[in-house]
């Protein structure tokens, strides 16, 4: 299996910040020392200029790559401005379009970051600058790779950048599962959403994706953009809902299981993960990698 990283250093954030900033380095570590086995790891390529420019606003990516963006827009990301902000955020979309291309060439594929699902066309919001499925998808269209790519977000947070960008694209399905109550509050119409009320568990979080697969089975996509998130854990901070990880295990392999039955190419992002201690997102990550793994035998 080929995975992806921002290969750029933490977050510079104050302290109290509730964005976990080490997170995906500490689940690199974790993959480094091999808790998934033997992968092929590789440092994501920053985005080109011109492919952002296919999701996003230009005078937006001024502002946003030359520092300039004001205080209502960072406070709407969430994250203060800098160098290492601008980088991380090009680099987590370049490795998302690195990713969709092995795993269209191998069947699976994905980074350790990624799910950037709040940024819109000229804004950034929810710890999001960028967005990493609506470049992508935008991107492999416009070269011919896909004829037809569904976005499958599992974050508990509802995909609103991302339906408001490829709303009405030829060829693209939207699909978000997620916790009805929370951000972003102002939803924006997926293709598909289903919305879960606080304090939803295994059981009832499994029988309403059953008939979520059964819809993207029937667009036909030639790639699947899975957001897995390790949000929908009851552990999460800014979760609300209550799986537990053999839930969420068993929602990644109907996921993956759906994927090999019909031959269907997926790539992954990791999504969100606020767990206290954050360790619990990341053993929620690493399932997500296992249970591809155990399905595709990659």
């Amino acid at each position: 299996m080929h995975l992806f990283f921002p290969d750029t250093p933490d977050l510079p954030l104050p302290a109290g910040h509730r964005f976990p900033a080490g997170k995906s380095r500490m689940l690199r570590e974790r993959v480094e020392a091999g808790a998934l086995g033997p992968v092929e790891l590789s440092p994501s390529p920053p985005v080109e200029r011109g492919d952002l420019e296919r999701a996003h606003a230009a005078a937006y990516l001024d502002a946003l790559l030359g520092g300039t963006l004001g205080a209502d827009a960072l406070r709407r990301i969430g994250l203060p401005w800098s160098e290492t902000l601008v980088a991380r955020s090009l680099a987590t979309v370049g490795g998302a379009l690195a990713a969709a291309r092995v795993a269209l060439r191998q069947g699976i594929a994905g980074q350790l970051a990624g799910g950037t699902h709040h940024a819109h066309r000229d804004l950034g919001s929810g710890y999001c600058a960028l967005n990493d499925l609506a470049v992508t998808t935008l991107t492999l269209l416009a070269e011919g790779r896909v004829a037809r790519v569904a976005i499958l977000d599992l974050d508990v947070h509802q995909g609103d950048g991302t339906a408001a960008i490829l709303g009405g694209s030829p060829g693209v399905l939207t699909v978000s599962m997620h916790g009805a109550n929370n951000f972003p509050f102002r939803k924006v119409a997926s293709d598909i959403d289903v919305a879960l009320p606080d304090g939803t568990g295994d059981e009832c979080y499994l029988a309403a994706l059953a008939p979520v697969l059964e819809r993207v089975v029937a667009f036909r996509p030639k790639l699947l953009l899975y957001l897995s998130g390790a949000d929908p854990l009851a552990c999460d901070r800014l979760g609300r809902l209550a799986l537990t990880h053999a839930g969420l295990m068993a929602r990644d392999r109907a996921v993956f299981g759906m994927c090999v039955r019909h031959a269907i190419p997926v790539s992954v992002a990791i999504g969100g993960g606020y767990a206290e201690p954050i360790g619990a997102s990341g053993e929620g990550y690493l399932n997500t990698f296992h249970a591809a793994r155990e399905a595709l035998g990659a």
